[in-house]
């Protein structure tokens, strides 16, 4: 049931007493920790916190790609897994903070530290994991480029030799086939 197809009930809630609104606006929120974070970001927090979140954010990814490399066995699986992880993290971010300037040099950040090269593995079940990634990869930075397209073109003038750094890491690991089936460009 969506709101907007129930005019009805958005006008009654409308006509609602003020104290009786915030006690239903106060238990819906609760309901929801994102949005929770969201307005405490929103309401609470200024840009000196945005700059300490981003900090945080990049120290953590720093941190695990750090302990990634120190695996003596590590693969195209943990380098995986650890991705998902801090992409889901800097999604986390960016739906709190509503920053796309700072999710898009985050998400730079992670995909430029990030380990894809790993030996080709003759088990199957160690190839489908490096497949995996480099479709990952390759699809995450295709994700980000067209978030980049949406940038001022001062501030995309800025990032443009990250991501060109990144473009050059996917022809540096052979995954230009993958990139060319999404639609990425060599170079921007």
């Amino acid at each position: 049931m969506l709101l907007k197809d129930h005019k009805d009930l958005k006008a009654a809630i409308i006509a609602l007493p003020s104290k009786e609104k915030d006690a239903l606006l106060l238990r819906l929120i609760a309901k929801d920790k994102v949005l929770t974070e969201h307005l405490h970001f929103k309401l609470l927090e200024d840009e000196s916190d945005l700059e300490g979140r981003y900090l945080a954010l990049i120290e953590e990814i720093d941190d695990e790609i750090t302990g990634l490399r120190k695996l003596r066995k590590a693969g195209a699986k943990e380098s995986l897994i650890v991705m998902r992880k801090l992409n889901g993290r800097v999604n986390h971010h960016f739906k709190v903070t509503k920053d796309l300037n700072t999710e898009i040099e985050l998400r730079l950040h992670l995909l430029t530290v990030i380990p894809i090269a790993y030996e080709e593995f003759t088990f199957l079940s160690m190839a489908k994991y490096q497949e995996r990634l480099s479709t990952y990869f390759v699809k995450t930075v295709f994700g980000l480029y067209k978030k980049y397209l949406k940038l001022h073109e001062d501030l995309q003038f800025d990032l443009m030799d990250k991501f060109n750094q990144l473009l050059y890491k996917i022809g540096e690991n052979n995954l230009q086939k993958i990139a060319r089936i999404v639609g990425l460009p060599e170079e921007i």
